[in-house]
């Protein structure tokens, strides 16, 4: 990519964090090598994986910009690891089971505003999820977090807060729609296919439930901290009934 193209299409740094990820991680590759958007880089942080995933990558590494291997305290350790290593004006994750779609690359050439967190959909169970989501929508459920295209300066104010094992992408992304200097903004392009048998899936977070509520608090409105709180209490009474 030469220096003139690289003004036209500001770069698009996608992180992928493996660990022992053989059998999906060159699939996961070969789906951003796909894209039509000429100005991405990719980085990898790798958990020293035992089963042939530094192979891949060493394999791939024309078209890596960084990667390393070494041990790490976890997911949100690693991500945050990496962001040390983006030149991109622009930031997206992957899971290295997960694949991007060519409409990524559409959405990408509608990215303008370094102050909006755009984000789209993804295919999650062979169904496209999961559209426009409502501040309550987004303060209950959360965005899939590989539906999102982030601008760079959200991570020279945010991290990852490591304490949440599973979702400290949900924490980060309250803290984004509390923050005035950013918005999210929808955009109708289903971007990846997101593998449901990852973490995030399976596991719960018992940090980040137990502080959900005070998260909603300080980043939603009052309206919408109520409303949760009651569907809260709704389902108490009904487990209870």
């Amino acid at each position: 990519m030469n220096r003139k193209a690289e003004q036209v299409y500001p770069k698009i740094s996608i992180i992928i964090v493996t660990y022992n990820a053989a059998n999906t991680l060159q699939a996961c590759l070969d789906s951003i090598y796909a894209q039509t958007y000429p100005s991405l880089e990719i980085i990898v942080m790798d958990g020293k994986s035992e089963d042939g995933t530094v192979q891949i990558l060493e394999k791939n590494i024309k078209q890596i910009a960084y990667w390393e291997s070494e041990k790490d305290a976890g997911i949100y350790y690693a991500m945050n690891k990496a962001l040390k290593h983006v030149r991109g004006e622009w930031v997206c994750f992957m899971g290295a089971d997960d694949e991007l779609l060519i409409d990524f690359s559409k959405m990408a050439n509608e990215l303008r505003n370094l102050h909006i967190i755009y984000y789209g959909n993804v295919i999650y169970q062979g169904k496209k999820c999961s559209g426009y989501l409502s501040p309550y929508r987004q303060a209950k459920l959360g965005i899939f977090h590989q539906s999102i295209i982030y601008p760079a300066s959200v991570f020279t104010k945010y991290l990852y807060n490591t304490k949440y094992k599973v979702f400290a992408d949900y924490a980060l992304n309250m803290s984004c729609f509390g923050d005035s200097e950013f918005q999210f903004v929808y955009r109708d392009y289903t971007i990846a296919k997101f593998n449901h048998t990852g973490v995030s899936s399976n596991v719960i977070d018992p940090a980040f439930e137990q502080d959900k509520s005070k998260l909603i608090s300080k980043n939603f409105s009052v309206n919408v901290l109520l409303r949760y709180l009651f569907r809260q209490l709704k389902g108490k009474i009904k487990e209870v009934f």
